[in-house]
């Protein structure tokens, strides 16, 4: 038994090799490939780009694919979402996409936009926003370099963006968010019936997300006297409840937990202040809840 998974080429691609590796599957390719290579038996992979991945994975020439869930939503494909997965081409953060017009453009707002041009990929996204606020607007498909459409050769573009900054760079001014998009795990729905098959995504989908949780999350180890133990316990943040072992030393215990890294920073002065000694800092690969 193996699965056909589909990888994002493209913006994604990068990411999603990183985000494989940390769930435990090695995954390589070379630049004019799109088979790539994947150090488990039971899964084969396809790089194909993101926005035809929804509708091959839907017609079943993949078992499951990952992409952004605005892509789902453009095809209005009908699969099984598995997990939502929080990362992106730069960040762990959502992407959006946006209505956005030049800074001195006269358009205010989405009504404005009636009779008006609109660049776009997302071209069934941008028309079904549109109906829902009662515009009409040509809408066209955008084959790249879409920000440097407007204002010559369109009145507003709909773009794709996890910062900003492109648009910032290129003058535009954001009007509306059409779609909050994140990277999803789906799979074909007669893939995921098959006992086999659906317990192999599974697995997958348990490792990528444990992968993902573990991202910026460390494990705190250290030394507690027992006159302070209660002290230091009640400073930590856990998952559950931290970890309290007897040490050989008589009086003394060994504590550990699983915080948040941006947390660190200021929980190691107020342990240290409570009594904690020999505190250890580790990075986690994965974290299974």
């Amino acid at each position: 038994m193996s699965i056909i998974l589909g990888l994002p080429k493209g913006s994604l691609q990068e990411s999603t090799f990183s985000v494989m590796k940390r769930a435990g599957f090695n995954v390589t390719c070379s630049s004019r490939s799109y088979t790539p290579s994947i150090d488990d038996p039971e899964i084969k992979c396809r790089l194909l780009r993101p926005q035809e991945m929804p509708r091959y994975v839907e017609l079943g020439l993949l078992d499951a694919g990952i992409a952004g869930y605005d892509w789902i939503y453009e095809n209005g494909a009908d699969v099984k979402e598995v997990c939502e997965l929080n990362y992106s081409k730069a960040t762990s953060n959502p992407v959006r996409w946006v209505i956005a017009v030049p800074e001195n453009s006269k358009i205010k707002s989405v009504k404005d936009l009636n009779g008006k041009r609109i660049a776009t990929e997302a071209v069934g996204l941008t028309k079904r926003f549109l109906k829902e606020h009662g515009v009409k607007a040509d809408v066209e498909f955008s084959w790249g370099a879409t920000e440097v459409k407007a204002p010559e050769l369109v009145d507003a573009i709909v773009d794709l963006t996890e910062t900003g900054s492109s648009l910032r760079a290129n003058k535009l001014r954001i009007l509306d968010t059409i779609l909050t998009s994140t990277t999803r795990l789906f799979a074909n729905k007669n893939a995921w019936k098959d006992k086999a098959k659906r317990a192999k995504i599974e697995q997958l989908a348990m490792l990528l997300t444990g992968a993902l949780a573990a991202a910026h999350r460390v494990l705190l180890k250290m030394n507690a006297p027992e006159a302070s133990l209660k002290k230091i316990v009640k400073a930590l943040p856990a998952l559950h409840a931290p970890t309290v072992n007897a040490l050989n030393d008589a009086g003394w215990f060994a504590v550990e937990t699983v915080v948040e890294e941006r947390l660190v920073r200021d929980l190691i002065p107020g342990l240290l202040a409570a009594g904690a000694t020999g505190l250890i800092e580790l990075p986690l690969n994965k974290v299974i809840f």
